[in-house]
């Protein structure tokens, strides 16, 4: 890890800043790392989740809000699968296909239908068909086993992909299409792949972040002009 460290978000058990890589410990057996708003999480390859940096919210999924400067264990489990932190929480999918959230919630981001803070990992529903999580800034977007995408939390912009500029606190699925592949939430904008290759994005285009040649904001998915 490298670069600022206020929070100890760079896992070296110190607050100091470094301009090029240090290894966090000694350990080979680091497999997925996602990094938050000063906050980072790692799976291991044996399932374990681990957190470290700031922890205002409970976003690093303790039971508390305590910073941390070097990793430390979320629970003992060892069925994580997926990691993904946006501003201040973190959504997980484990093995069984089941989603998780924590952290801040001000905007339903953590898709629990509600606006309440969590320090640990909540269930998102019941389903167990999540595939792939993506989080943005106050958003999150999912893809399931099925191709269908879903997004929920801030869609001030139309970063959801509705049609609006709807808030939603819990998953709701973008269109009827089975055909996602991939996503990623930035700030205000989102977008996504489809199986056949074609780039989608929409939400805010202030400054031509979605690629579309121009600088209007949509709310519903649009295909980029490669």
């Amino acid at each position: 890890t490298w670069g600022k460290n206020e929070f100890g978000q760079l896992g070296q058990d110190n607050t100091t800043y470094l301009s090029s890589p240090v290894q966090v410990g000694a350990l080979t057996t680091w497999s997925k790392v996602s990094t938050g708003y000063y906050s980072t999480y790692v799976i291991k390859t044996d399932g374990t989740l681990w957190a470290w940096g700031r922890n205002t919210n409970g976003q690093l999924g303790l039971g508390n809000t305590t910073n941390y400067s070097s990793p430390k264990q979320v629970g003992l489990l060892n069925t994580w699968s997926k990691i993904s932190a946006g501003n201040n929480f973190a959504l997980a999918i484990k093995t069984d296909g089941t989603l998780w959230s924590w952290g801040n919630n001000s905007l339903g981001q953590l898709g629990l239908g509600n606006t309440t803070y969590y320090s640990s990992p909540k269930q998102v529903g019941a389903l167990t068909n999540w595939a792939n999580i993506y989080g943005g800034s106050a958003f999150c977007l999912s893809i399931k086993t099925d191709g269908t995408l879903w997004a929920w939390g801030e869609n001030s912009s139309g970063q959801l992909g509705f049609g609006n500029t709807t808030y939603y606190s819990s998953p709701k699925q973008v269109g009827a299409l089975t055909t996602w592949s991939s996503a990623a939430g930035a700030a205000f904008h989102s977008l996504a792949i489809k199986t056949d290759g074609t780039l989608w994005s929409f939400g805010l285009n202030n400054f031509g972040q979605l690629g579309l040649g121009n600088t209007t904001n949509y709310s519903s998915p649009k295909i980029g002009r490669a």
